[in-house]
């Protein structure tokens, strides 16, 4: 098992949640912190000191107060962190349960758990320290769809929006003067066609309202 792990959480009662799963997993070195900027400072120093952290437990949300961060949030403190060495391990233990956001961090950024805080949240985290540590990847039920095979295309948060608004009922008009009068960009209605109509094609849907059950299914929306 791990012998020494980072928490980082502006919630103290958080982190102590996580601590106790950490200690009933036999891990006996932990370091607490709230801060972002505190948490790479912390690993920086065991590094140089040789005394290397083996896995990094983070939220992704911190709420910002009177201290500026380079790291604001999570996942820039994970961008750096998998720039610098690809191999350290880190789990996201996070209220955030957008499957877009799971893919992300995932695929992109190489991330080896996402667990979705909640009532299983601890009994969910301690089964992704295990799985890291045994060099497995691991996912809460919740975003068990951010890898699926029909999310390959690149998906971003417009396609997010525009399936959002056309499963509230929205036609393609509607949601293009929608789109206009929040200065979304682009907002055409030959735009909203075509991307629409790549979305369909990629999920095999025979039209609107298939797609929109396809991507409900599988959590996307």
């Amino acid at each position: 098992m791990f012998q020494k792990v980072l928490i980082s959480d502006d919630l103290g009662s958080i982190n102590q949640g996580v601590l106790n799963c950490l200690e009933t997993l036999g891990v006996k070195d932990i370091v607490q912190t709230q801060y972002c900027d505190d948490a790479y400072l912390q690993l920086k120093k065991a590094d140089r000191e040789q005394v290397p952290f083996d896995l990094l437990i983070t939220d992704l949300s911190f709420k910002t107060d009177h201290r500026e961060q380079k790291f604001p949030s999570g996942e820039s403190l994970i961008a750096q962190l998998k720039k610098e060495n690809p191999c350290f391990k880190i789990i996201v233990y996070s209220v955030e349960d957008r499957l877009q956001k799971a893919r992300s961090l995932l695929q992109e950024h190489h991330l080896d758990a996402y667990v979705c805080k909640g009532r299983k949240g601890l009994t969910e985290l301690t089964q992704a320290i295990t799985a890291v540590y045994n060099n497995q990847q691991y996912t809460s039920p919740q975003v068990s769809n951010a890898t699926h095979a029909n999310l390959q295309l690149e998906i971003d948060e417009y396609d997010i929006n525009l399936l959002k608004r056309l499963s509230n009922g929205y036609s393609q008009d509607e949601i293009s003067q929608q789109l206009k009068d929040k200065h979304i960009s682009p907002s055409s209605l030959s735009s909203i066609e075509k991307r629409l109509n790549k979305l369909r094609i990629h999920f095999k849907a025979n039209n609107a309202i298939h797609l929109v059950a396809i991507v409900k299914d599988i959590g996307l929306i």
